[in-house]
């Protein structure tokens, strides 16, 4: 009878999640309001041009990274879940990255013009999911930058943190370049349509104009501005 009742109460729960993201996904349509992936490795920039677009047009920055550190730092029972798989070297499930972007994004509806998926997805069986619980994407924006450029801009970083890692060396940098690059390689693939590929290796602000271009078009053709592409 217990167990009857817990599988109920988990069903129920599962289907008001989904009701939920189906009033969020009819909101944001309705809305017109853009959601862009951007992608890129670590030590490309991507950072750096995140806080530009967001300081330009007002756009929420979100990390899945981030989110989960801040989930974990609230002290909830999800956030010491998540600590404990964590901790433990694993995988966080993507339902529950996918769970507290869907929330995030929730939060900041009404007040936003526009979401920056930092990121993520990492896999494009992550980004199917993400289509189709929360919203397609608009755009895909991939910073490219050679490997030999990320591996220098990775180990000064390191060099100038006051934490060291022991991960921060060159050959363990090249393996997760290397695992990133296979999972990208695909992402991009499925989403080819979508995706704006923009050299990473040239000055933020020439990159920036580019990014600039490409976001004004977007927001053209999504109605939320008056210059045309």
């Amino acid at each position: 009878m217990l167990f009857m009742c817990h599988q109920m109460a988990m069903k129920k729960e599962a289907q008001e999640k989904e009701e939920k993201a189906e009033q969020l996904r009819r909101a944001q349509a309705a809305a017109g309001i853009p959601i862009i992936w951007i992608l890129g490795g670590p030590g490309c920039g991507k950072g750096t041009q995140c806080a530009k677009i967001v300081e330009k047009y007002g756009f929420t920055h979100l990390s899945s990274g981030d989110l989960l550190r801040d989930e974990v730092a609230s002290g909830s029972d999800k956030g010491r879940q998540l600590q404990e798989i964590m901790t433990s070297g694993a995988l966080v499930p993507n339902a529950e990255v996918l769970s507290l972007l869907n929330a995030a994004i929730g939060r900041a509806q009404g007040s936003s013009n526009g979401f920056l998926i930092d990121g993520y997805p990492r896999e494009k069986n992550q980004g199917i999911a993400f289509e189709d619980q929360i919203a397609p994407a608009d755009l895909v924006i991939y910073f490219e930058c050679a490997e030999d450029t990320m591996v220098k801009r990775i180990m000064a970083r390191a060099a100038a943190a006051a934490v060291k890692r022991a991960d921060d060396n060159e050959a363990t940098i090249r393996s997760r370049l290397n695992t990133f690059k296979q999972n990208t390689s695909a992402i991009l693939e499925l989403y080819s349509d979508k995706t704006l590929t923009i050299n990473a290796e040239r000055d933020v602000d020439i990159i920036f104009m580019e990014v600039i271009t490409a976001i004004d078009c977007l927001m053209a053709k999504k109605g939320r501005s008056a210059k045309a592409c």
